[in-house]
């Protein structure tokens, strides 16, 4: 093929976009339609809990258009990363989600659910021959580590898309997968070169970023033998030079060098030359295949509980001496809680203050507060809800009553934007696992199962 046309309906399914940007993307033959479903953007909740942080509502309507659309026109349908995360509770929902839709819009096809969640007995078996490799300055994996995790996925590169598709899929839904690998494998599996297969994912995994004005939205990628060209259907919107270059940078430890499954996309070399006052065409990038295929593994496990609860003042006389206040309310909750029968080690307690350091906490350059009001998050966190909840009631007594120095007001110090004020939170995740294994078969971690809706 001279040319193979890619469709993105949105950096994430759930996110929306035009139906009108749809109906110019199809218009204009794309070979492929699809969407990115996931993330670790949002955090490891969503990972060991099981559930996805778009709702419902919101993917259904974006996969019923993209189902209707790719039938009609007899493409693939692909998502990647299923339900938010890519665990298997993950995977299950949006499959069931695809068969309500077939049903109430009598659609057929040939469906692949490629499953990403990896069993404990194989990582045990991984680590103990030396195949993994930590990241991110995590220690080695080892027994412990994985026996704690809630859940373990790992991220699949182009060739399992391109099995499936090999297998006659018509709707494709992945576990979790890097986010251009989606795009890259029917690029590559079409006969295109991997350096602009590989660039062009990462234009389409997050739709219209690199358009302006920049929300979520369709975006459209020719892939040629060494160039791409971006465009966005919708009228309203512009992929221009700098808009381009400006999102290839995203999201990598390192700006011109991504590591991706199988290899290393180089963009160093990239020229970005407007074709159109709407469309930019880029070349230059090259892809050098990894001596070693790697596979990256991405595991969360339990930490405790969580209760927070929010509240603000404008008091200036408070605000003055708000450092010292807090290092009191801290010394007054732990007195309280242990008269209780909580002990310190029994919880940890954080008060993040926006308007000071809320957002950077002590890397925060600004030391003045500049602003006439304060907002407090108040974070406790415990191994049993009941604790965190106790802690957090006890915590937010003393927020809105301590006294200080110089104080005027003689009722509550804080106001609370919300009844009830105490928010029970649930079960809190931190990511334990990220660490990759040393593979033979990039599709040996990713099992296959076809079925006709």
């Amino acid at each position: 093929m001279e040319e193979f046309r890619m469709l993105s309906t949105s950096g994430i399914l759930g996110y929306g976009y035009a139906e009108e940007s749809l109906r110019i993307g199809m218009s204009w033959e794309p070979h492929v339609i699809g969407c990115d479903g996931g993330s670790t953007d949002p955090g490891p909740y969503y990972l060991g809990s099981g559930k996805s942080f778009t709702s419902r509502l919101s993917v259904k309507r974006d996969l019923r258009l993209m189902l209707q659309a790719a039938t009609a026109a007899g493409i693939p349908c692909i998502i990647g990363t299923s339900g938010g995360a890519g665990g298997e509770p993950h995977l299950q929902a949006t499959a069931e989600l695809v068969r309500e839709i077939a049903r109430e819009d009598n659609l057929s096809f040939k469906m692949a659910l490629i499953h990403s969640e990896q069993p404990k007995d194989d990582l045990l078996s991984w680590a103990n021959a030396g195949l993994t490799r930590p990241l991110a300055g995590l220690p080695p994996l080892d027994a412990e580590r994985i026996a704690r995790a809630e859940r373990v996925v790992g991220m699949m590169g182009p060739e399992p898309f391109m099995k499936a598709l090999d297998n006659g899929a018509q709707v494709i839904l992945a576990g979790r997968s890097s986010d251009p690998a989606q795009w890259a494998g029917p690029a590559i599996r079409a006969g295109m070169a991997p350096a602009p297969s590989w660039y062009a994912g990462k234009m389409l995994e997050c739709g219209a970023e690199p358009t302006v004005p920049k929300e979520p939205d369709c975006i459209f990628l020719r892939v040629r033998n060494d160039h791409v060209v971006c465009e966005p259907p919708n009228p309203i919107r512009r992929s221009t030079p700098l808009a381009v270059a400006n999102f290839a940078l995203h999201e990598n430890s390192s700006p011109i060098h991504h590591v991706e499954p199988g290899g290393l996309l180089d963009t160093s070399a990239c020229r970005f030359i407007p074709v159109s006052d709407r469309a930019v065409k880029v070349d230059g990038m090259t892809w050098t295949p990894a001596e070693q295929y790697t596979i990256k593994l991405e595991g969360v496990e339990k930490v405790g509980y969580r209760a927070i609860t929010i509240c603000a003042t404008r008091d200036p006389v408070l605000i003055s001496q708000i450092d010292s206040y807090l290092e009191t309310h801290r010394a007054k909750v732990q007195m309280k809680a242990e008269s209780f029968g909580v002990p310190r080690d029994a919880y940890s307690m954080h008060v993040h203050c926006y308007g000071k350091n809320g957002v950077m906490g002590p890397r925060e350059p600004v030391t003045e507060i500049r602003g006439h009001e304060l907002s407090f998050v108040v974070e406790v966190v415990a191994q049993d809800q009941d604790t965190a909840n106790a802690v957090l009631a006890m915590a937010r007594t003393s927020m809105l009553h301590a006294d200080f120095p110089g104080r005027l007001c003689k009722e509550g110090n804080m106001a609370f934007p919300f009844s009830p004020s105490d928010i029970d939170m649930g079960a809190m995740y931190r990511f334990s696992v990220f660490h990759t294994v040393a593979v033979q078969d990039p599709c040996a971690m990713f099992p296959i199962e076809y079925e006709m809706v």
